[in-house]
This record gives structure tokens, sequence and C-alpha cells, in this order.
């Protein structure tokens, strides 16, 4: 690894934007897919390191993650006031991957491919068609054939919807053993109900002792600290656990934007958008992680096949749409959130929905998950979508609305 600081200029051939999560799962996909003869810059003030955050997903054992796992769950619980379900999720197992391992792992990447650091905020990007200028703050200008850039961003709209998943967790640590580390709570709707979104509260057990328990809102707006505290000690208190036996040893907090506003994937011929800025976040959840792994994976596949570094989009168009109505059916409350998951699981295989939720189900599954939902509101909320797209295309622009850094650090279930 080459550290810059000065202001001579730098030529590469591949510049990344940011160093977060999306650029260090990028770095670690280069390196996995041995690109080697590339000139590779990563641009950012900082050098990522330790549990700033925490991710939670699904999907098949992999070889890569998991010797990075903190750990996963072959069974997950989905609980409402009327009903505490245990779903079996084989051959899928829940998982969660703090930061700390996969900084690590990039950093690994960085130094075998021999990447130059420029330790500074990119300020302007200028793309020519043939090659772009990134002016940093402090730092060299550099040009580079193509920039990936998973700095957030805001949308290109107003969306029709905009909320947010926003949460915070505390990392538990009890006296004696009073969690289950075969099984995590995936989604407890028995926390009391904003009037305006969905709540609910989850537990990643690492062991009989240690646990990240949080707390967490689909809704328009964020709480107060002391909404937070109290909102996190009430489930504490729901799920039977005495603090006298208990230790906060990790705060964790974060929010995510919930919208079908557009955040374009590729702003200009040689720029592309990675992680939430590219469209990693799942409208409807807010789940990011598996769409951000595969954007990686996708990347450095095609580099080294020596074809453009331009990935898939992160979901179908289908799903978007889909998204957008069941975004609008929360939102003006033709539905309610807790019913409308609860829907989702007790009429299909676990398997079926969070594939559903990642992204990857084929039109069949999704015709069978859509049945699944309450029809008149989904019908409603379908119509007033049409309408409301009309009108986006007739009428003068929306002021695009203020959204939070994609996740400011934290734990999501995403």
């Amino acid at each position: 690894m080459v550290r810059v600081t000065d202001s001579a200029p730098l030529d590469v051939d591949l510049a990344l934007l940011g160093g977060g999560g999306a650029a260090s799962l990028l770095l670690a996909a280069l390196d996995r897919h041995d690109v080697r003869d590339l000139r590779i810059a990563v641009v950012d003030p900082v050098r990522r390191r330790g549990q700033d955050r925490t991710w939670a997903f699904w999907g098949s054992p992999d070889p890569d993650l998991d010797p990075l796992l903190s750990a996963s769950w072959p069974q997950v619980e989905v609980a409402t006031p009327a009903r505490r379900r245990v779903l079996d999720l084989t051959p899928l197992r829940y998982a969660m991957l703090r930061s700390g391992p996969v900084y690590d792992r990039a950093a690994v990447a960085e130094r075998r491919l021999h990447a130059t650091r420029v330790v500074a905020p990119a300020e302007a990007v200028t793309d020519d068609g043939t090659r772009v200028l990134v002016r940093t703050a402090g730092g060299p200008v550099v040009r580079a054939g193509w920039v990936l850039d998973s700095r957030p961003r805001p949308p290109a709209r107003a969306g029709r919807t905009t909320w947010l998943q926003h949460f915070r967790g505390w990392w538990l640590e009890a006296d004696r053993p009073v969690f289950d580390p075969g099984r995590a709570v995936l989604m407890d709707f028995r926390t009391p109900q904003p009037p305006r979104g969905v709540s609910f509260g989850y537990v990643l057990p690492v062991s009989d002792r240690y646990a990240l328990v949080e707390y967490t809102e689909f809704s328009p707006g964020l709480l107060t600290d002391a909404g937070y505290d109290a909102a996190l000690a009430a489930y504490r208190d729901l799920l039977g656990l005495d603090p006298a036996g208990l230790r906060v040893r990790e705060v964790e907090n974060g929010v995510i934007p919930m919208t079908d506003a557009p955040f374009p994937a590729r702003p200009s011929p040689r720029v592309v958008r990675l992680g939430t800025a590219g469209g990693a976040t799942r409208p409807s959840t807010g789940f990011t992680f598996s769409a951000m792994y595969r954007q990686a994976d996708q990347v450095a596949r095609v580099l080294a096949a020596g074809r453009p570094p331009v990935p898939e989009p992160a979901y179908p168009r289908r799903h978007r749409w889909m998204d957008a109505v069941a975004l609008r059916a929360l939102d003006r409350g033709g539905v309610s959130g807790p019913e409308f998951f609860e829907r989702l699981f007790d009429r299909n295989p676990a398997e079926r929905v969070l594939r559903f939720l990642d992204g990857v189900t084929t039109p069949a599954e999704e015709v069978a998950v859509m049945n699944s939902t309450r029809l008149l509101p989904m019908i409603a909320a379908t119509a007033g979508d049409a309408a409301h797209r009309l009108r986006d295309r007739v009428g003068p622009p929306r002021p695009v609305p203020a959204i939070p850094a994609a996740v400011v650090g934290g734990a999501s279930p995403t």
C-alpha cells in the first residue's frame, strides 16, 4: 500500500471513493478474484478500523464470509402479540458480521493490490467520458479511468414515500445464562407501535451470556436519545431480562433510508455508485448487506475478465415497484406492519420470504408472496402509486428531503 497526502497528481485505472462497508467488500473481492493488473486508489479521509457497525443477513453457508462471522443461527423467531413463531431457515442461515474483520480483510487486500491511499475527502468529481477527475481536500488530484463511489449521496429526486429505518442496540453481558445461542429473534412486534410506522425488537445472541438487543423503527422521523433508551429498556423488560444482572458493553446506533426515491447507480459514463448510494438498500425493509456484497463480487468478476466495472442492478425493477407499493400501503395506514410481516411468514416458507426480501426470487414466487398480503389495501396502494407517478411526469419536480447518511454506525437486521 502506498499513502499519498501531498498535491502531486495521481493517475490510476480505478479510484474508490469512500472506505466503509461497500469499499471494503470491494477491495476484498478484487483480491479474491486476483485483479492484479490495475492501478487502484482509495480516497477516504480516515482509515476504518474496529467495530463501528454490525451487519446481519441471511444466505447459504459461504466459505468466504463464514470465517469472519461473529455468530450464525439456523433458526429465527418472529413474534407478535398473538403468537411467537420459530422458523427453520434450512438451507439458509441468519448470520452476524461485525465491521472489524471486514476492515481488517480490506486492509490486507489493499496491501496485496498495491493500492494507493489518498488520505483526504473527495470534493469534486468531473467525468468527461474518457477519464474522471477527482479533486480532493488537501490531497492530490486523482485522474482515474473509472470511479467507484460508495459515499452517502442524496436521491436524484424526492420519493413518493420516504421513511427511515432507525435503531439503537445494546450489547448486553449477563451474569448468568439468559440467551439462546441457537436462535436469533428476527422481528419481535410486541413492542408498542408508533402512530405512523412499524417498530420491533430483535436479539442476536453470540453466547448464552452475551447478545445484541436492539430496538428498531420504520417511520418518517427519528427519536431522541432518551426515546431510544426508553424503548430499549422497555424491550429488555419485555424479554424478562433483569437489569441488575446485565452490563451494557457497547451501544450501536444507525439510520438507513427507506424510500422509493431513485438512487442512480451510474450518474455519469465512468462513475459507478455502490452501497446505498448505488441502490443496494431495499426500500421496503432497509436490507442492504447482501446486495452490497453481490455488487462487490460482480464488479471484481467483470474487472478480472477485462470488462467495465458496472454491476447488475441491485434489485429487479419489479421489486422496486413492489417496494413502492408496500411502502405506500404502510405509510397511508392501509396495512399494519406487524400484520404485513406476519402474513408473509405465516403463508410462505421462511426461505421464500427471506429470498424475496433479498430480491432474488422468481416472478412465480413473487406472485405467491403478493397473494399472502391483504388484497384491497394493496390494490388501493397500487392505484395511488400509479396516480402519483403520473403527477411526477407532468408536474414540477418536488424538493428532495434531507435523508441521513445510510448507516451512521450500528447494527441492523439488514
